[in-house]
């Protein structure tokens, strides 16, 4: 083992000379029941952000071979509930930012785990992190997935910071009827971000360039549901709520592995059964057992006493828009606090507790640590990591 880890190399992803290996090692580690195609292109999930890296292990003389990689960004957000927040002059309260590195796909050759790749690819992506001013890196990872919280827990010094749910909803053959109480208005990325930076950003992790995101080619707009006759008023509604939505089709492609043929007999019944006779608006498990993919929402919030019931019929607007667009699935993640989940339609059966895990590089002005401080009801969940 001593010798194998000694013959390994960590140097920086070439695309050039790289991206043939770098999709076999990644087609290598898809044994789980969830796999993910990176159509092609490792960088693809971070390279939408404002400063991204990939790194790779290489091992071998003279036939070199890539058995790890991993890749990180860095961004400027706002950490939530580490007040005191600065004072501003005609005073209100400017929520605290800060510089904050994530940690993404890592991946270690199945031939050679446990001799410690994984904690030298990550050991030096955060040396990288450091020298680009990252005061704090955080990774998502699976609840359950105990390889990946133990070494990152464990070996690498991070904290389990936040617990979120990726809620996952279906796409039917049918449409989704959307309420007659609601208005659905699109708004221009110029509006979408007005109304983003003015009610949400002291939300946790809120992306200081949220207009690079909302003007993105991946972002296919912004939803405003207000209650139907009340906007043409002039005055904001008492109950409201927004959302986004951002194409990963164009990005990745996911595949459950390990079904039972009868179950996938079962899921393609109902299928048949939805496409034939749409008007029953019969519920269809979706073909998720080829290759798919999805829309995410994101950037969702609300207020009042009807916001629930406006995020349903966003939902529900977001669902015909990915069924027109070939998605089998439009996916959200929330805080588990998120009082806005009610309007989130879901399926239990698909939707995975994540955790997020946060580590601090650097110590922050004035002392504060993020890594200790009480979750909020909300958290912005940026869909360039998803």
């Amino acid at each position: 083992m001593g010798k194998e880890q000694s013959r390994v190399v960590v140097r920086e992803y070439d695309e050039n000379t790289d991206l043939e290996k770098a999709e076999a090692l990644e087609k290598s580690c898809a044994v789980g029941s969830l796999s993910v195609d990176l159509m092609g292109d490792p960088l693809a999930r971070i390279r939408q952000s404002p400063s991204f890296h990939m790194l790779v292990a290489e091992i071998g003389y003279e036939r070199k071979e890539i058995v790890g990689m991993i890749r990180g960004s860095i961004k400027t957000v706002t950490c939530g509930n580490i007040a005191p927040f600065h004072r501003l002059q005609d005073g209100g309260v400017s929520p605290e930012s800060t510089k904050l590195a994530f940690v993404s796909g890592l991946r270690v050759s199945p031939f050679y785990r446990r001799v410690g790749i994984g904690l030298k690819l990550v050991q030096r992506l955060e040396e990288w992190f450091r020298r680009n001013g990252a005061v704090y890196a955080y990774v998502q990872t699976e609840s359950d997935n105990d390889a990946s919280v133990k070494l990152f827990t464990d070996k690498c010094g991070y904290s389990k910071f936040r617990t979120p749910t990726f809620l996952v909803n279906p796409v039917f053959n049918h449409r989704v009827t959307i309420s007659r109480r609601v208005t659905i208005i699109r708004l221009a990325p110029s509006e979408a971000e007005i109304l983003y930076r003015s009610r949400f950003s002291s939300t946790e992790f809120f992306p200081s360039d949220i207009g690079t995101i909302l003007n993105n080619k991946l972002s296919l707009g912004t939803f405003l549901a207000v209650p139907r006759g009340e906007y043409s008023t002039g005055s904001w509604p008492e109950s409201w709520a927004v959302l986004s939505v951002w194409n990963s089709k164009e990005v990745y492609r996911l595949q459950v592995r390990g079904t039972s043929r009868f179950k996938r007999t079962l899921a393609k019944t109902t299928r048949l059964v939805d496409g034939a006779l749409p008007f029953l608006k019969i519920p269809s498990f979706p073909d998720v057992f080829r290759p798919f993919s999805m829309h995410f929402l994101y950037g969702i919030g609300g207020e009042g006493p009807r916001a629930a019931e406006m995020v349903e019929a966003l939902c529900s607007h977001a669902h015909n828009l990915a069924r027109k667009c070939g998605c089998a699935v439009v996916a959200a993640e929330v805080a588990s606090c998120e009082p806005l989940r009610l309007g989130i339609p879901h399926w239990k059966v698909l939707s995975p507790e994540d955790l997020w895990c946060l580590k601090r590089l650097r110590h922050d002005r004035d002392g504060r640590d993020w890594t200790t401080s009480p979750p909020g009801l909300s958290i912005f969940v940026d869909p360039r990591e998803i």
